[in-house]
């Protein structure tokens, strides 16, 4: 058995449990971790010697939480216990092994000697139930630290007793909030929360936590004593009838009921606080056992952890390609997209030139980062030093010589052919031999690429806006782009703590040919008559964000009609609807309506109050449904209507080989744009609903709405035997 933990006894009596994992940079709760804890706890309870004990980790941090790929084999070893012991005896194995954890910290709670967590660095998970488990917990004091139960925004909740420890400690309705949103506090918060107990000097953190053991022989949880009253008071009274009505009305509101496991953090709180303890724990692991059964947890561990993990690690840089050292890279273009890169790759330690056609237009992108870095730090986010440090990075000039000792150049002008083939050409004047990098959301690289020195050194890095907030990087490959271009990419990428996926060219690349499917449907729905704040709920329904009007208004109207004649110019009427090349015209160019960006779309933006749908939309539209048509349209088709059009969308670039790995597309797909990340993503949704049902359903919308909901060939292909894009291309293997 590995030594995760040292156990380490001092005159007093007192034990130092220290976790340090070997060959981590992290500690993670894995089974071999769950073991070794279990025989320490069982040796300090039965020892008479020792009187307390005090947790703490060896590293930087004290816990990153559990290792998913444990809970994702216990979802395999369920499935195959099933097919052949059956469904009964798979999901009582699969209840045992998966509440170990939660008997493991009940028993440091109950075991007669007082347990205090002295928690040096960020704790999350089952690593922060560790804490909530011992009867104190001291922070070190460190601006770094964050404390929190992150599992819902990965399908899970916490089932190591998380759900009943928090809700016996605070306000029923914070610990909701605290459960539900999965956020990672600072330690003020914590503490202001009671989540932690004190805050002491770094130096000072493990005397103090061995000084309240020594002090406290017979602690004991508030739960485990006579008398304790929980501080939301009791589910049926006056202030839990205020709480329940309200939380399960937000929950829905939030959550439209996609999400298994913030259903199941509602209902175990609920009725854990109608039970002691103990059963409230057991209540707690039966739920959790049946979230892990779930397929929008599997789908959602997997894409939004394990694939996301690999694609951060580098799972698509080519091998043998020695890193780059980016000190300095040169970004042309300081307008909105240009000014987000610059900031995210100032914070990040990288000095950045930021160009523009004269030197007011490059100040003003400075500008705009000092505004948005100044907002962070209004709102405690930052500290000033901190923007002041990131401001001094940045270098805003008209002077493309200063481009010369740059070690990438990212180009993000104007959305046309003719201003970035100028860009690149004064940029390679100066600096011919560095990677050259366009950010380009539309256009074809192999074609941009057509002005550069050398082809091979020239690679798409399409950031999605804003900037500052969308964690992916499409990173686009032109057919002669070469592999030193696209490590030097990747390493850029993973650099500013961005998520990269690699897809090949094409027009649109991957997020935006999916998107744009997205914001299509949604205009042809108001032209077949629908109301719009219908299209706009049940797209939200479906588990999108934002509706597609609303993302069309924030993406701009006049950019969305551009795009639709270049695709008709390029490729012919028949690439196009003509009935949304209508609708964008007559918003655009007959009523000036360009979105979010001057204030009228098919939003209104009124100064200083909420948008509202423009009350004249109607009259743009030709077909108008009756009540008792709009009383009669079936929500869930609606609902379908949007993911499948993007999820075929993906199929097709998948056939293509735009995108080559299944963890791309699903990663990509939620972290670009959105799509219903309970799914999994495009594919995993494909998976999750069984190839062969997924082909009827795109069959009969086909026959019903027109040829954009065709399946592709490869999906034709595996629904034959109602193959999975995972099972037929499993992780890492390409597309044949």
């Amino acid at each position: 058995m590995p030594d995760n933990f040292k156990l380490d006894v001092d005159s007093d009596g007192i034990a130092l449990v220290t976790w340090d994992m070997p060959g981590r940079s992290m500690n993670v709760i894995d089974v071999s971790a769950i073991q070794e804890l279990a025989a320490i706890v069982e040796k300090i309870a039965i020892d008479a010697a020792i009187k307390g004990a005090v947790i703490t980790s060896g590293k930087e941090t004290f816990c990153a939480g559990a290792d998913l790929t444990l809970l994702e084999s216990l979802g395999r070893t369920f499935q195959e216990l099933a097919k052949s012991q059956g469904e009964e005896a798979a999901a009582t194995r699969l209840f045992e092994e998966s509440r170990k954890l939660s008997q493991l910290y009940r028993r440091i709670e109950t075991c007669g000697k007082p347990f205090a967590a002295a928690i040096n660095g960020t704790a999350l998970g089952g690593g922060f139930e560790l804490c909530l488990a011992c009867h104190q917990r001291i922070a070190a004091d460190n601006d770094k630290t964050r404390l929190g139960l992150p599992e819902v925004k990965i399908g899970l909740f916490p089932g190591a007793g998380g759900t009943q420890r928090v809700s016996r400690m605070m306000q029923t309705a914070d610990a909701l909030q605290f459960l539900l949103k999965g956020d990672q506090l600072p330690l003020n918060r914590a503490k202001t929360m009671k989540l932690i107990d004190a805050v002491v000097p770094t130096a000072d953190t493990i005397k103090t936590a061995k000084e309240w053991v020594k002090a406290n022989p017979k602690a004991k949880a508030p739960w485990d004593t006579e008398g304790f009253r929980l501080p939301g008071g009791p589910v049926y009274s006056k202030a839990g009838m205020m709480t329940w009505p309200a939380a399960n009305a937000i929950y829905r509101r939030e959550t439209y009921d996609n999400y298994p496991a913030a259903r199941s953090i509602l209902q175990v709180v609920y009725e854990g606080l109608l039970l002691p303890i103990d059963r409230a724990l057991t209540v707690e692991s039966r739920h959790f056992a049946k979230i892990l059964r779930s397929p929008e947890a599997a789908a959602m561990i997997r894409s939004l952890f394990v694939s996301m993990q690999d694609l951060n690690k580098g799972a698509r840089r080519p091998a043998g390609v020695p890193a780059t050292q980016l000190k300095k890279i040169g970004i042309i273009g300081a307008g909105f997209m240009g000014a987000g890169i610059a900031s995210v790759s100032a914070q990040a330690g990288i000095d950045v030139v930021l160009i523009d056609r004269d030197q007011d237009s490059a100040d003003k992108g400075k500008a705009t980062v000092q505004k948005s870095l100044t907002d962070q730090v209004n709102k405690g986010r930052m500290q000033s030093a901190a923007r002041d440090a990131v401001l001094a990075r940045i270098t805003p000039t008209a002077d493309y010589g200063a481009l010369k000792d740059v070690d990438l150049i990212v180009e993000a002008v104007f959305e046309d052919r003719k201003v970035k083939a100028d860009a690149t050409t004064k940029a390679q004047a100066v600096n011919a031999g560095v990677v050259f990098g366009s950010n380009t959301s539309t256009l074809p690289i192999t074609s941009l690429a057509e002005t550069a020195k050398d082809p091979a050194r020239f690679i798409g890095i399409h950031f999605f806006s804003p900037v500052e907030r969308m964690m992916l990087v499409e990173i686009i490959v032109g057919k002669k782009t070469g592999d030193a271009a696209l490590a030097t990419a990747l390493d850029f990428v993973r650099a500013i703590r961005k998520t990269p996926i690699v897809v090949n060219d094409t027009r649109g690349f991957y997020a935006n040919r999916c998107v744009l499917n997205y914001i299509q449907e949604g205009h042809l729905m108001l032209l077949e008559g629908i109301p719009a704040p219908m299209i706009e709920n049940t797209a939200r329904m479906a588990g999108m964000p934002v509706g597609p009007l609303s993302l069309n208004d924030e993406t701009a109207l006049d950019l969305g009609l551009r795009i639709v004649r270049a695709a008709e110019a390029d490729l012919g009427p028949q690439a196009i609807d003509p009935r949304q090349k209508k609708l964008l015209e007559d918003m655009v160019e007959k009523n000036g309506r360009l979105g979010r960006k001057n204030g009228k779309g098919f939003y209104d933006y009124p100064q200083g109050g909420k948008k509202r749908l423009w009350p004249e939309l109607g009259n743009l539209i030709p077909a108008k449904l009756s009540r008792d048509q709009v009383d009669a349209l079936d929500v869930e088709e609606l609902k379908q209507r949007f993911l499948v059009v993007m999820a075929v969308e993906a199929a097709r670039t998948f056939e293509e080989h735009v995108v080559t790995d299944v963890r791309e597309a699903d990663v990509g797909s939620i972290l670009g744009w959105g799509f219903a990340p309970y799914s999994g993503g495009t594919l995993s949704y494909i998976d999750m609903m069984g190839s062969k049902k997924f082909v009827e359903l795109c069959q009969r919308f086909e026959k019903k709405y027109g040829p954009r909901f065709a399946p592709p060939q490869l999906l034709l292909d595996l629904a034959k035997t109602d193959d999975r894009f995972y099972r037929r291309f499993p992780p890492g293997k390409k597309a044949a």
